[in-house]
């Protein structure tokens, strides 16, 4: 795939929002979350002005409500992604995208929906697989920017009895409630709440590419070469692309080992 064709991933001005919000004396935000929020609310739709999506309250509630706890499962504080919403409020304000009314709107639904998301985050009835297997990674203490113990662990976790597999779900920390592993078709409700995720990524790739490609075409260029033949080349660049970026807000890797390497171990369908 080539992605300066195809323009799939979003390319964040997060690094310019960081270095704006240092000069502005904000309190600093994790590049990483600022990366994260930025690239879910240009997929999810939002409408970008010069490089950074633009906030409203029914495109704050998607993200905070109904998106980042499909993918992220944060190494350290939580609340480091509606810090990051924040940082953009205030950019959106200083760059007199929104009067003071509008800004202390926002101000306000980022407060209490984050605090929804850092619930959210934490119900075991939510989880998909990559965020299970990133939490039990980090709690036996597995270095998680190597793939090779990432995927030792894997194979030793699947040489245990399943009802050991279910107790060491029971016991992770990070998830609240009983999430009732045990259960007959519990497996497959989280694989579909994966699999699921993983599409929705996919479309707001899909959408990505199109209005970018839009340009192309209203040129009279030729379109890349993975449209140019059958349509089964751009999907799975942007099946590809979707588990890159869910290994990015969970574990690097991890998504595509547990589909590729030890699907027993994160089942998405019988």
């Amino acid at each position: 795939m080539d992605d300066d064709d195809l323009h799939l991933l979003p390319r964040t001005r997060a690094a310019d929002l960081l270095d704006w919000a240092a000069e502005a004396g904000l309190d600093p935000v994790p590049e990483p979350a600022v990366r994260t929020v930025l690239t879910l609310l240009e997929l999810g739709g939002a409408r970008l002005h010069d490089g950074l999506p633009e906030l409203t309250s029914p495109v704050l509630e998607h993200l905070l409500y109904e998106q980042l706890h499909l993918y992220v499962q944060p190494d350290g504080d939580p609340a480091a992604y509606p810090a990051a919403v924040r940082l953009l409020i205030e950019w959106q304000r200083a760059a007199r995208r929104l009067n003071a009314k509008r800004a202390e709107r926002l101000r306000a639904e980022a407060d209490w929906q984050g605090e929804v998301l850092l619930s959210l985050l934490r119900r075991a009835d939510l989880v998909t697989w990559p965020r299970l297997y990133a939490l039990l990674l980090r709690a036996d203490g597995v270095p998680t920017d190597d793939p090779g113990p990432v995927r030792e662990w894997l194979a030793a976790f699947r040489e245990l009895p399943e009802p050991e597999r279910f107790a060491a779900f029971d016991r992770v920390p990070g998830l609240d409630g009983d999430g009732h592993w045990d259960q007959p078709g519990r497996p497959l409700l989280i694989g579909v709440s994966t699999d699921g995720a993983r599409r929705l990524l996919e479309q707001g790739l899909m959408r990505r590419s199109y209005r970018n490609l839009a340009e192309l075409n209203a040129l009279g260029l030729p379109m890349p070469a993975e449209l140019s033949g059958a349509f089964e080349e751009f999907e799975e660049a942007v099946a590809q692309a979707a588990i890159d970026l869910c290994g990015e807000w969970t574990v690097p890797g991890l998504p595509r080992l547990l589909l590729e390497e030890f699907p027993e171990l994160a089942p998405e369908e019988y």
